[in-house]
């Protein structure tokens, strides 16, 4: 094996430019395939994170007659909340209408306790607010609907009777988050401004809960774990991973057919070679695994290759992030102005071995043809 190792790697130094060109597809392949399964499992990451911080929480308790997917549910689906809860806030969720500039647009009124500290939604300024109704709204809430802190709006909603009714409310805040589900065509009262406003005192739609919830079983309550909540964020990623194999898989497969290509044209130029060897005692099994092993070190030189210049520039990447375009944080999924990828060493190992793996099976295939060989002949330099 160590004669084996040393003839491969002079065969592969002494191919010169057609040796290096091969690494240099292959180390790209590998650096492509690294990046972009970080660059997802960053933003895997940070979308979780965001959606924890700012909706999920540690799970949600909703009202049994509250579908977050079906609007017809808001207008019962809310109760009493319950005496014996703890470690929750409770969110109380209308549908209402804002005239921002002659327009009308659709909202859904948020109420929220001032003094929860569970989900970032920046619920403490409305204590210190002098405003007869104080809103928070998020940042592309206020560019869509053209407000900003200090703008007074007519809001108008219905209370629990269907009688409409309307007021003005003044922006007491405005939040930056990349969640949509708590800033698209959402504004957040205070929870007992809500209560008078809609006379559905002492009712919410749902809860958010904090790490330090027991779950119990309530009437008319329903609990849902923060891993369900986060099942969306999870498929979307899923589905954004399958797409990218493709794109590993035609990267990857261009490099191996180079090194294909580079193998059936060694075995044929260099039938003389493989002749000598032969006759010089050294068994067909055996040289087949020289010329497996030269094809399988052009991956361990890509590895090498791709470790010198990818290693620098994976560290600037994680330090200053991928800065995403300005639209993103619209899009209904959770992307911040950047994503800082997350090398996962298991991932990096994985993709490692399965380049070495995928060199050595497409060295090995042509190298079969060196067994069925005259040994005669290939001294000619003639096929059998």
């Amino acid at each position: 094996m160590k004669l084996a190792l040393k003839l491969a790697y002079k065969n592969l130094i002494g191919a010169g430019l057609r040796t290096w060109l091969n690494v240099a597809v292959l180390s790209f392949a590998f650096i492509i395939i690294i990046f972009f399964n970080a660059l997802l499992q960053g933003w895997n990451n940070q979308a979780k994170e965001d959606g924890i911080a700012w909706d999920y929480g540690y799970g949600h308790i909703l009202n049994n007659n509250y579908d977050p997917y079906d609007a017809f549910t808001l207008q019962d689906g809310h109760g009493k909340i319950p005496k014996d809860i703890i470690n929750a806030t409770p969110i109380l969720i209308q549908q209402g209408s804002i005239f921002p500039g002659g327009r009308m647009v659709s909202v859904l009124l948020k109420g929220i306790d001032p003094n929860q500290n569970i989900l970032k939604i920046p619920s403490a300024v409305f204590k210190n607010s002098s405003a007869a109704i104080p809103a928070v709204i998020g940042k592309h809430m206020a560019a869509s609907a053209n407000l900003k802190i200090g703008d007074d709006v007519i809001l108008r909603w219905r209370d629990k009777n269907g009688t409409f009714d309307a007021s003005n409310i003044t922006i007491v805040a405005i939040f930056d988050t990349t969640v949509a589900s708590v800033d698209a065509d959402q504004i957040w009262l205070p929870l007992n401004k809500l209560w008078e406003m809609t006379d559905l005192q002492n009712q919410a739609t749902m809860f958010v809960v904090n790490k330090d919830y027991q779950i119990k079983t309530l009437d008319n309550w329903n609990f849902v774990t923060q891993k369900l909540l986060l099942k969306d964020i999870e498929d979307v990623i899923a589905t954004e991973s399958i797409g990218s194999a493709v794109m590993y898989l035609v990267f990857l497969l261009i490099a191996l057919l180079a090194i294909f290509d580079t193998q059936v044209l060694s075995i044929f130029r260099r039938q003389k070679e493989i002749g000598t060897y032969i006759a010089l005692g050294m068994t067909r099994p055996k040289v087949v695994n020289l010329f497996t092993i030269e094809g399988t070190m052009h991956s361990i030189f890509a590895i090498l290759v791709g470790a010198i210049y990818g290693i620098p520039i994976f560290i600037y990447l994680n330090q200053s992030g991928i800065k995403m375009p300005e639209f993103a944080g619209s899009m209904g999924i959770g992307l911040d102005k950047a994503i800082f990828p997350v090398y996962d060493p298991m991932i990096i190992l994985l993709t490692i071995l399965f380049i070495i793996l995928a060199s050595a099976i497409v060295s090995y295939l042509p190298a079969r043809k060196i067994a069925r060989m005259n040994p005669v002949l290939a001294l000619k330099g003639k096929l059998q």
